[in-house]
């Protein structure tokens, strides 16, 4: 459909009261003189057609703010805690882990109005784009401009599909602005559907467009790996429990009768998923993508450096462990203030969970509860640990990892651990000295603006920032990256061919450069670790732990645990920290409860607002809402 000649202000107007519409693009119509801006102006000139582009980019979620605050994926899962008297200046999500969540609660992420207005916005130029030879819009520019809207529209509904399940479906049409009122009145189609819509668009679409471009103004812009990639998460996802013959879902249909999920297992699709991870990783490897490292002067991985700076190095830089990054728009400026003590110009009471320390592995490379580890959680260190040529500021404090005086749950602990929790007597950077997380303590003013658990978060921090100068470092917004895949492939693997060598490759790529012991079918010695590589269980068990602490706080844990159907169990409870009111050590280490949360079957899927109901006669909520 072409709306060439028709005033766009008025074209707006025609359908904006009954369905969501490209709203945020009126930045781009704006009035000239005694008339009004239609597409064919719109279209004829190279600034707004970039901004027309831009503004259909513009829904792919922020890294930062975006997963914690406002989308809320990493709050949602068992990794991150804000402040809970935060939900006062607005934070939404907050109120969802303690149970009061209902189909007329409100979500800043607003998928359902929002990804529609971007998918109209991309059907639209791709109806409308054409060359501009003068103005420097080739004929070939086109072509790649209209693939990137086709990803954008799989995507969006990919993320739709991700986050409500079944949804309205109408792929390859926008609604014409002669509608009438049935035209809107859509039901939901089954999700496989839509997954398997988005899983061919993807496949054509990477066929169209490059694995990565030369030019530094096309970093973000959609590329054949970013195609790739959100295929192969996409995919794991269609082959996990929730939705892969789920009898929890058995009689959940639409007002057609029709199933809205899969109620028959299908080994075949964990088949499938591993083939498209596969896919993934082959082409990324082919055109240069490769794991971030950082080396010592011997030529050694310094998991250290490699594992802080893996999240805050730019493509441009070297970072080819990139596949997709969102280029701007990334609030990683208020991400730092709220993981950084007040008293150092911060709001600091955004957090980890104890269960995320509990998840890490100690030096050895084992985890916590193995006899073998050499863990030990109660008592104090005497000496600083030196880590080899690695972290932070060497040249003051010698390369120190911990600190006489460190309480031994954090001493022993694998790099990762390191890089991604703040803990009481650790190392912080930006003002060169020890945490003081103690009630009453330099970093502990005991209000909601303090270390609610006694932990911040270090993970995606930089250590060249400066908060209370306002200060920050730019840092990419990284959506998806080849470790990830490589975790993906494997856990596939395991899934549909128990045994495959390739689940230690890959597992032991990602250990390898996280500085812990790989694993082998061999002898245990100094270096590996023996696994059961035939043992389908153990090795989900050890694939499961790995995700846990090498994807941490980057938005991916809350859909694992939906996908395993996990939620039910793992946010459902009490969590646990340190003594938030503790004054001395005595007081301050010792396991306390510090928040009962509550997750429901429902919570599976977020249930569509109640005012979409009322509007929609053919629309039936998810499953389990009430």
């Amino acid at each position: 459909m072409k709306i060439m000649k028709a005033s766009i202000f008025k074209y707006i107007l025609a359908v904006a009261m009954f369905t969501p519409l490209l709203s945020s693009c009126a930045d781009y119509l704006d009035k000239e003189e005694d008339t009004e801006l239609t597409l064919d102006l719109v279209f004829e000139d190279k600034t707004r057609v970039e901004g027309w582009l831009g503004n259909a980019y513009s829904a792919i979620p922020d890294m930062y703010m975006g997963t914690g605050r406002y989308l809320g994926w990493d709050i949602l899962g068992d990794d991150q805690t804000p402040s809970e008297r935060w939900r006062q200046w607005n934070w939404k999500v907050i109120p969802y882990i303690l149970g009061e969540w209902t189909p007329t609660s409100e979500w800043d992420g607003n998928y359902w109005n929002e990804l529609p207005q971007r998918i109209r916005e991309a059907y639209i130029f791709i109806e409308n784009v054409h060359a501009l030879p003068d103005q420097g819009i080739t004929p070939s520019e086109v072509t790649y401009m209209k693939a990137e809207c086709r990803f954008l529209i799989a995507y969006y509904y990919y993320l739709l599909a991700n986050t409500y399940g079944p949804i309205p479906f109408h792929p390859d049409h926008i609604v014409p602005t002669d509608f009438n009122l049935n035209d809107l009145m859509e039901p939901q189609r089954p999700y496989d559907e839509i997954i398997n819509w988005v899983d061919k668009e993807l496949q054509e679409v990477a066929k169209v467009l490059p694995a990565k471009y030369s030019e530094s103004r096309k970093y973000g812009r959609a590329t054949s790996i970013m195609c790739l990639a959100v295929r192969a998460r996409m995919l794991l996802f269609a082959a996990s429990p929730l939705v892969n013959g789920n009898p929890d879902y058995a009689k959940f249909t639409n007002k057609q009768g029709e199933n809205l999920f899969s109620t028959t297992y299908d080994a075949t699709r964990w088949k499938k998923a591993a083939d498209a991870c596969k896919e993934l990783i082959d082409a990324a490897e082919a055109a240069g993508y490769k794991l971030y490292v950082e080396r010592n002067a011997d030529g050694s991985v310094d998991p250290y450096m490699s594992l802080q700076n893996m999240m805050l190095t730019r493509f441009d830089e070297g970072n080819t462990e990139i596949l997709f990054a969102r280029p701007g728009g990334n609030d990683y400026t208020e991400y730092e203030k709220h993981c950084t003590p007040a008293n150092s110009g911060g709001s600091g009471g955004w957090g980890v969970t104890q269960s995320l320390v509990d998840a890490f592995f100690t030096a050895n490379g084992l985890p916590i509860d193995d006899p073998d580890s050499g863990y030990v959680e109660e008592g104090f260190s005497e000496s600083n640990t030196i880590a080899n040529n690695s972290i932070w500021d060497e040249e003051v404090n010698g390369g120190a990892i911990t600190y006489a005086g460190t309480y031994n749950m954090y001493c022993n602990r694998e790099p990762r651990f390191y890089v991604t929790v703040s803990f009481n007597n650790s190392y912080f950077t930006q003002e060169k000295r020890l945490f003081q997380f103690f009630n009453g303590g330099r970093d502990n003013i005991h209000t909601h603006d303090a270390p609610q658990n006694g932990y911040l978060i270090r993970k995606k921090i930089s250590p060249k920032s400066n908060t209370k100068e306002g200060n920050f470092t730019y840092r990419p917004g990284i959506v998806y990256r080849l470790g990830e895949a490589y975790l993906n492939y494997a856990e596939a693997l395991n899934e549909c061919e128990p045994g495959n060598q390739q689940i230690l490759t890959y597992l032991n790529k990602i250990r390898e450069r996280a500085g812990v012991r790989q694993y082998t079918t061999g002898a245990t010695d100094e270096n590996f670790i023996h696994v059961n590589l035939s043992d389908q269980e153990e090795m989900r068990r050890l694939i499961h732990a790995e995700r846990r602490v090498e994807l941490c706080c980057e938005g991916i844990r809350y859909d694992d645990l939906r996908r395993w159907k996990e939620a039910e169990t793992v946010l459902n409870g009490d969590f646990y920290g340190m003594d938030y009111n503790g004054k001395d050590a005595t007081s301050f280490y010792k396991r306390t409860v510090y928040q009962t949360r509550v997750y429901k079957k429902a919570y599976y899927w977020f249930p569509i607002h109640q005012n979409e109901i009322d509007k929609n006669i053919n629309l039936v909520q998810n499953p389990y809402w009430k």
